[in-house]
């Protein structure tokens, strides 16, 4: 199976997020980011069913790397399932850790001000102390030797750019915390780190943590039974990220590396940059496993003419890409329902590209 990766930023966001807490990460093989602990129902601005696709995406074997201070630092291999999302709740403060009754085992709240509530603390943003919590954690463990190894991100950067004359996910970060990489990325990293001859990030912190009790892995029976009960268009993505049985049998990933908000565009300010919502990497990789092999747009809305366009874009840009390899290529739109007349107007050149999924009320 092909290699993947996620590209963990420390430092950007969390004033904490320092040289120290790279140590405890990488020491205790544990990352949860940091979100406000959610009490009732998501609110419709809030990023966390966002960041929750981005934790869907973990798999048993996927690569942890870090970010910070312009290095780029291995952390080791996902720990948990190969079927589904591999990561685990924290505490009773998001809809699956309250639906899941779960405890919290892992509490960095001596580390900033602690509240009563155990595994809510409070931290400086913007000028004033907020509350937050880490409702999902990842662990990892580290299997190939290079466990605080690291290079310059300039030798990742400048590697890609080489080689590859189109964005990445890599390339897109900006702003994120943390964000999935193709096979490619992943193993350029990894054989980057594997020459390094920097003196490898001693895990050692000077404070230490540990887990209160055993973490309490995903299962799909915390999650929605059915595409049509998701709430929101974040909320739909992460859930079928976790557990691809929501989806019909011919588009779930079969041994694939999935990752989510690809760009598939040209080069060009990142705000719009066109970025696909889910990505399956197959082992019949195409361009090194940098381009995809399915690309899945999802909506939980009715679709037209705008939703349709932005495959279009897709198409048009992987064509001129990739040429007659763009066959190997299935693109989907997945939505409750989309309209006829939008789906007739497709370029005649596209019309065997682009499949169409509509699910209803009861299933698909």
């Amino acid at each position: 199976m092909s290699l993947s990766g996620l590209f963990i930023t420390l430092g950007t966001n969390q004033p904490k997020f320092d040289e120290e807490t790279l140590k405890l990460y990488l020491s205790k093989g544990i990352y949860g980011f940091q979100m406000p602990p959610i009490h009732g129902e998501v609110s419709s601005k809030s990023k966390h069913y966002a960041a929750l696709a981005d934790y869907a995406c973990a798999r048993k074997g996927t690569h942890v790397f870090f970010f910070l201070k312009r290095k780029i630092i291995y952390g080791g291999e996902i720990v948990g399932s190969k079927e589904y999302g591999a990561f685990y709740l924290n505490g009773p403060y998001s809809p699956l850790g309250k639906k899941a009754n779960s405890k919290v085992c892992w509490d960095e709240s001596n580390r900033y001000t602690p509240t009563k509530n155990p595994g809510i603390f409070k931290r400086p943003k913007d000028g004033k102390e907020v509350e937050v919590c880490q409702p999902y954690l990842l662990m990892f463990k580290d299997k190939i030797g290079l466990k605080g190894y690291h290079i310059e991100s300039d030798q990742l950067y400048l590697e890609l750019c080489r080689k590859y004359s189109y964005p990445l996910p890599s390339n897109s970060i900006v702003g994120m915390s943390f964000c999935t990489l193709t096979p490619g990325e992943t193993e350029l990293a990894i054989s980057l780190i594997e020459k390094s001859e920097k003196q490898p990030v001693e895990p050692y912190p000077d404070e230490d943590i540990e887990l209160l009790c055993q973490p309490l892995p995903f299962d799909p029976k915390y999650g929605v039974s059915s595409m049509s009960k998701a709430i929101s268009e974040d909320h739909l993505k992460a859930s079928i990220i976790a557990n691809p049985r929501l989806l019909p049998k011919f588009l779930r990933p079969k041994n694939a590396v999935i990752c989510r908000e690809v760009p598939l565009s040209p080069f060009k300010p990142y705000r719009w940059m066109d970025r696909a919502d889910i990505c399956y990497y197959t082992d019949d990789l195409i361009c090194e496993g940098t381009v995809p092999n399915v690309v899945i747009e999802v909506k939980n809305k009715r679709c037209g003419k705008n939703e349709i366009e932005q495959l279009v874009r897709y198409i048009g840009w992987l064509d001129r890409l990739l040429g007659k390899e763009i066959d190997k290529i299935e693109f989907y739109l997945v939505a409750p329902s989309i309209n006829p007349k939008a789906k007739s107007e497709v370029p005649t050149e596209y019309k065997n590209k682009i499949e169409f999924y509509e699910f209803a009320d009861e299933g698909c």
